[in-house]
């Protein structure tokens, strides 16, 4: 197969890479950046490094969308479903950062994957669809509301004799840290996705032999470069929403979300499941804001985020299979 396609599909998969990396960056810094433990630049080049980091240690996850989610044809229809679905992907990025809405890249990406593979008749694998990524999409943000509120009733027990001011400080530049092992934690799962689509592509044009799962260093490199270029030039939108609008934050709120949230991404990514980042704070934040008041948390800003969690897989879905169908009757 001719290499022109290939390289369109890598350049579509780096696209969808920058605006996940500005559409996330809120993941990891809003926290941070609300509770003025760093300033927004600061909290987005650490973020970026970070990133770039942590992206060399997602393989597992890489290796889990490229080949455990569709069985793409080889050729030219296989290369098709691969520029649908990160189409599809970016559309529903830039339909919900315009609106300012946290929701899941990862599984705009997946359901773009599902939606272009079923409009081109396609296998879908749905057990590997269901096993690692329906059943860790439900658990992680029920596990982030948990973890949230005991760790912050933790840190609540543990400091009730500290003095306010010094605790407060000490979170501070505690949140240094914790905002760094968040976006260690996105680096690991959000690049590596891409990188996994960059080898489906690889595969599908015969660049890559089938069955060989293995990312090649210049796609991970690649794939970490670009999202830190898309998380520097920040998401100040949704960043808005998760630092602001959920609830008002203090630095050992925002702590004991970033914790909580940084553990779930390593357990999920040693289990090469590709979660949402998204999920994984903005539940934590939930969680964390409810061991101060239940009416603290503005739930109907939650329910407007939930409601975008549901509708990400048949939105980014619907918009790859138009997508698919549409460049099947141009190109095929």
């Amino acid at each position: 197969m001719e290499l022109l396609p290939v390289i369109i599909v890598v350049c579509l998969a780096m696209g969808f890479n920058y605006t996940n990396g500005f559409h996330d960056a809120a993941n990891a810094i809003a926290t941070s950046v609300s509770t003025r433990a760093l300033t927004p630049r600061a909290a987005l080049a650490m973020a970026a490094v970070a990133n770039l980091v942590g992206a060399f240690f997602g393989t597992k996850v890489a290796q889990t969308v490229g080949t455990g989610i569709i069985e793409a044809p080889a050729g030219h229809t296989g290369m098709v479903i691969c520029g649908a679905a990160l189409i599809g992907a970016i559309a529903w990025n830039m339909l919900t950062w315009w609106f300012g809405l946290p929701s899941s890249s990862s599984h705009a990406l997946i359901g773009g994957l599902g939606g272009a593979a079923l409009a081109a008749g396609a296998a879908v694998q749905w057990r590997g669809i269901f096993e690692k990524v329906i059943v860790p999409m439900i658990a992680s943000p029920i596990v982030g509301l948990i973890v949230g509120y005991l760790v912050m009733t933790a840190i609540m027990w543990i400091f009730r004799r500290a003095h306010p001011g010094r605790a407060r400080r000490g979170f501070r530049y505690a949140q240094t840290v914790s905002a760094a092992a968040m976006a260690f934690g996105h680096g690991m799962q959000d690049a590596a996705k891409t990188a996994g689509v960059v080898v489906l592509a690889l595969t599908v044009g015969g660049y890559q032999d089938q069955g060989d799962d293995s990312i090649p260093l210049w796609v991970l490199v690649m794939s970490a470069v670009v999202i830190s270029l898309g998380t520097y030039a920040g998401g100040w939108r949704i960043m808005r929403t998760l630092g602001r609008r959920i609830i008002h934050l203090d630095p050992p709120q925002g702590f004991a979300a970033e914790v909580t949230a940084a553990c779930i991404l390593y357990v999920a990514t040693a289990m090469r499941a590709p979660i949402s980042t998204t999920h994984a704070i903005t539940s934590a934040i939930m969680g964390v804001g409810a061991t101060k008041n239940l009416k603290a948390v503005r739930w109907g800003v939650a329910k407007n985020i939930v409601g975008a969690w549901i509708f990400t897989f048949p939105g980014a879905g619907l918009s790859a299979a138009a997508m698919m169908l549409l460049g099947r009757a141009i190109l095929l």
